[in-house]
């Protein structure tokens, strides 16, 4: 069964995004295992250890993509609770007991 990506069901659409960006991070940590295996090998051969430098750097940004996709995105547990917990002080506030 084909799912129209232009979907008017919130949940079909959210659900995608989500599957999207985790694929687009599994992604961007094969392209970055790949590559630093390659810089490894080169600078093993060359007789220095300098991969290291471009695999720590792009492990921060591989790091920081993880942290969003993850946890801080639209739709993550963390982001959930947090929109919840809004709603649940903004009900509060406008119902004051």
């Amino acid at each position: 069964m084909r799912h129209d990506t232009l979907t008017t069901d919130p949940i079909e659409r959210l659900a995608r995004r989500r599957a999207g960006a985790k694929m687009g991070w599994y992604i961007h940590a094969s392209v970055y295992l790949l590559v630093n295996l390659l810089l490894v090998a080169l600078s093993v051969g060359s007789g220095r250890h300098w991969a290291v430098f471009p695999a720590l750097g792009w492990g921060i940004g591989l790091a920081i993509h993880g942290v969003v996709v993850f946890f801080l995105a639209g739709g993550s547990d963390l982001h959930e609770r947090m929109v919840q917990a809004e709603r649940d002080r903004l009900a509060a506030s406008q119902n004051p007991r």
